[in-house]
């Protein structure tokens, strides 16, 4: 009897949210200039990102950065994808320096026309932007698109594969 309470304890505890964490930046916190694109003062270093829990069935994951406040429908700053199922997350400065991403990884093309990393840089007197760092767990083990694909590709291809995402959504405003 008690092993069959413990049993059924431990099927109703939830299992852990996938979820994602970074020693550079905080939810609902002010990006610092190190993640700030050069045009606006700053670094253009992407952050550190951690993710753990992801959701059963993931077999690669990607990573996006959007700002959806941008005028006239968003704007794609970092684009990430192919990250194989194995990474935990990517280390500070991997947006501009493609050797630190994890083996076999993709960068996309951000809005200002590389593939990489490109920081915070809203217009000025636009108000506060949000930018949203979303890992996104896939149910495929790549994404059939080529490097230098842009945002609204991989976007289209990320909302028909995602078996999870977590987020940060990090603030900037000038």
């Amino acid at each position: 009897m008690k092993s069959l309470l413990v049993l059924l304890l431990l099927m109703a505890t939830p299992a852990a949210a996938f979820e994602v964490k970074s020693h550079d930046i905080a939810d609902g916190a002010l990006l610092s200039s190190q993640q700030v694109y050069p045009d606006c003062n700053g670094d253009n270093v992407s952050p550190q990102l951690v993710w753990s829990n992801p959701p059963a069935g993931t077999k690669s994951f990607a990573v996006t950065l959007y700002d959806p406040d941008a005028q006239p429908s968003g704007w794609w700053h970092w684009i990430v994808f192919n990250i194989p199922a194995s990474a935990t997350g990517v280390t500070r400065g991997a947006g501009t320096m493609p050797s630190l991403l994890p083996p076999g990884s993709v960068e996309g093309e951000n809005d200002f026309g590389a593939n990489a990393y490109g920081g915070a840089c809203p217009p000025p007197g636009s108000g506060q932007h949000h930018y949203q760092f979303t890992v996104w767990a896939l149910d495929s083990a790549t994404v059939p698109l080529e490097s230098g694909a842009t945002g609204n590709d991989v976007r289209d291809y990320l909302k028909k594969h995602t078996v999870g995402q977590a987020m940060l959504t990090a603030l900037y405003q000038r």
